[in-house]
């Protein structure tokens, strides 16, 4: 007699781990007919990704286990260690211009942010917070 199916491993059969595979797992038996008249009286979305023929093949990619197309580029190379150029040569905003930019924001913001905190019904986890802020600037 053969051993029974696991139930993960392929077409269900017969028996009490039966599951239909032919229906989306959101429908019932019976639904399948009504939702597939109401998709075809609707218009469907049109969505570009990478069958879109405008968009084409991508170019350029290298595949995952092919040889190194820079054999005398570090592996550091774009990282502020070790050899090679820093961050500098990947045109990305710096950290320290991001935390002027948002030490300027919350400074600007801390009035209402100082009232909120003061208010009766505000949590403690926001409180704390916004002592946080207060306190990084």
């Amino acid at each position: 007699m053969a051993e029974p199916m696991n139930p993960l491993a392929g077409a269900a059969g017969p028996g009490k781990f039966s599951v239909r595979t032919d229906l989306p797992p959101s429908q019932e038996y019976g639904e399948r007919k009504a939702t597939q008249e109401i998709m075809q009286g609707a218009p469907t979305a049109k969505t570009r990704g990478a069958a879109d023929p405008k968009l084409g093949r991508p170019r350029n990619v290298t595949p995952l286990f092919a040889e190194t197309q820079r054999p005398d580029e570090p592996v550091t190379a774009g990282i502020d260690r070790g050899p090679g150029p820093g961050s500098e040569v990947l045109g990305m905003n710096r950290m320290e211009d991001e935390d002027t930019n948002f030490r300027a924001n919350i400074a600007a913001y801390m009035p209402v942010l100082t009232y909120v905190a003061d208010l009766p019904d505000t949590s403690p986890e926001t409180r704390r917070i916004i002592r946080q802020l207060r306190d990084s600037l």
